[in-house]
């Protein structure tokens, strides 16, 4: 028996998750890294007892690659379906993370899949495959990320039930890193403390604030013998910038919480 994978939950989103795909309604979660976006949807795909197929996208992921292609295998033309194909036809969870990093075609090919008709069209093959009610279609993107040329347009936005995720209180966060790591509670709470303060210095301009993946893996640090301070120096403030005039004020706050 595969053990369903842990979540914590910080509002209402596994109600809303379940809710909205009783109803047959594509998903949008919403939030910054790390912040538990994935781990959701693997704990909603067990509870559901669906495969999930999940994509990470980035600026080369095509509709082809996501579709299918003809390939030449021993000189036969033959169709290889894509994840995108695969999960609509078999009627799985189809998780696709940072949608806004994708090419315009991937969004576009999404449209029918994401509104009443829940239909996928292939024009090579020229087939039209309706989904299953056990599929969803579940996008996340990254606010912090967004620029122009990479945000998600409003047309696309109101097709979706939105999630919207953020980094828990410093005592669920605590709670998170002690199931995750098995560290003592005291390094637990101290690093969700430290992750609290950083999140809220809002002069130091990060490109990204420390998220939970990265106290999970300082804690695990910690618990293998690693000197807690140098634990933090290499799995946060390391992690978070290369920049000494920004890296400095990171580790005074690791002396201050280790």
């Amino acid at each position: 028996m595969v053990e369903t994978p842990y979540y914590r939950a910080i509002g209402k989103e596994e109600e809303v998750f379940r809710t909205a795909y009783q109803c047959q309604l594509p998903l949008l979660l919403k939030g910054p890294t790390g912040c538990g976006k994935t781990r959701l949807v693997e704990k909603m795909a067990s509870e559901l007892s669906t495969q999930l197929i999940q994509v990470v996208c980035n600026e080369d992921t095509s509709a082809t690659d996501l579709l299918g292609r003809y390939l030449l295998k021993g000189g036969d033309t033959i169709w290889q379906e894509g994840p995108v194909t695969r999960a609509v036809r078999e009627g799985h969870l189809l998780y696709l993370d940072e949608i806004a990093e994708a090419r315009e075609d991937v969004v576009v090919l999404l449209h029918s899949l994401s509104d009443h008709r829940r239909q996928l069209y292939l024009d090579r093959p020229h087939e039209t495959i309706s989904a299953p009610c056990s599929f969803q279609l579940i996008i996340s993107f990254n606010p912090g990320y967004q620029t122009r040329m990479r945000r998600l347009k409003p047309s696309t936005r109101q097709r979706f039930v939105s999630i919207e995720l953020d980094y828990p209180s410093v005592e669920i966060e605590t709670e998170i890193l002690l199931n995750e790591t098995g560290a003592q509670k005291a390094v637990c709470k101290s690093l969700s403390e430290l992750a609290a303060r950083i999140r809220n210095m809002t002069e130091l301009q990060l490109a990204e604030t420390v998220s939970t993946r990265l106290l999970v893996n300082t804690a695990l640090l910690i618990k293998q013998g690693l000197a807690p301070r140098l634990s933090a120096d290499v799995g946060i403030v390391q992690a978070l910038t290369d920049e000494t005039e920004i890296a400095q004020p990171l580790r005074d706050l690791v002396s201050l919480h280790l």
